[in-house]
């Protein structure tokens, strides 16, 4: 058995720097994809995929894999809520950028801090969360009204999308903690969602138009690296160093994804960050900081 520890080292701090980078990036690659890809069947596709790896590996691993433990009903609600994060992140990038859509999805940790002080008990917000709160929740505005680049008519559409994802994402989290799902392993937890959500995304994705765009190899590369490193490896190796790692200290790490993602959004979409997305960006990461600071 692999020996707890009680701090971050060097080795899972690097691990959870690529994990970031990972997650910023996926943004990205998912609006790329779109491009081949009608938004809805590119996620319940992708969670089709990713099912068979997952559920593999944990055989091979032979990790707890069960729904008598009192999980099923709420590991079912958890997939359907997944499907309803991945269905309005999917499509807030048909219409906002990249560095908008990171900057607001990834308020999830602030959105859990609120739902922890009512549903979870010794979780209560303290006068240094509600302080970053205040200050993420003023970054959001001001990356609502910042009008520097408009990625599209219904830009202020994919804005509301992408932070409504961001608290669908906060309610799985939740779900985890204050429900049987507590009992399941992490790779069952992940394979309810994955289950969940390519039955509910794949039924509702024809009413979202034509599934196939323009396919081509490069838009096939990178749905597959989406599926296999991101989801399968990045995940996993996550839920691996958390079972090792202290949660709270890994939380920490929590502001670098949505700078990754507006940096790759620059970097690969060539996407124009202004002066005032970079403030709501600080806003934001100090927010979560602050969020996730432990108490001494």
């Amino acid at each position: 058995m692999t020996e707890r520890k009680d701090r971050i080292d060097a080795f899972a701090g690097t691990i959870l720097l690529v994990f970031s980078a990972l997650l910023g990036l996926n943004q990205v690659l998912v609006k790329m994809v779109n491009m081949g890809f009608q938004p809805v069947f590119q996620a319940g596709f992708r969670s089709l995929c990713a099912l068979l790896p997952v559920l593999l590996y944990s055989i091979w691993k032979k990790k707890k894999l069960s729904i008598s433990d009192g999980s099923l009903v709420p590991g079912m609600i958890c997939g359907t809520v997944f499907a309803m994060e991945f269905l309005l992140l999917f499509e807030s990038l048909e219409y906002t950028s990249v560095a908008r859509a990171s900057i607001l999805f990834y308020t999830m940790p602030l959105w859990v801090a609120v739902g922890a002080h009512f549903l979870i008990p010794g979780e209560r917000l303290t006068a240094i969360k509600i302080l970053g709160l205040t200050i993420a929740i003023v970054g959001v505005t001001v990356a609502f009204y910042d009008k520097s680049t408009i990625a599209s008519d219904n830009q202020l559409l994919g804005d509301m999308m992408s932070l409504a994802a961001a608290v669908f994402w906060a309610a799985i989290a939740l779900l985890a903690r204050a429900t049987k799902l507590s009992r399941s392993s992490p790779e069952m937890l992940l394979l309810y969602q994955l289950v969940m959500s390519s039955v509910i995304l794949l039924a509702l994705a024809p009413l979202f138009g034509d599934l196939i765009r323009d396919v081509t190899p490069l838009i096939i590369a990178i749905f597959t690296f989406q599926v296999l490193v991101i989801i399968c490896v990045g995940f996993l190796v996550w839920f691996w160093i958390l079972t090792i790692y202290p949660a709270s200290d890994m939380a920490s790490f929590g502001f670098l994804s949505p700078v990754f993602g507006v940096f790759f959004g620059w970097l690969i979409l060539k996407e124009d960050i202004s002066i005032s997305i970079i403030g709501a960006l600080a806003m934001v990461c100090v927010g979560i900081t602050l969020v996730n600071r432990k108490a001494r």
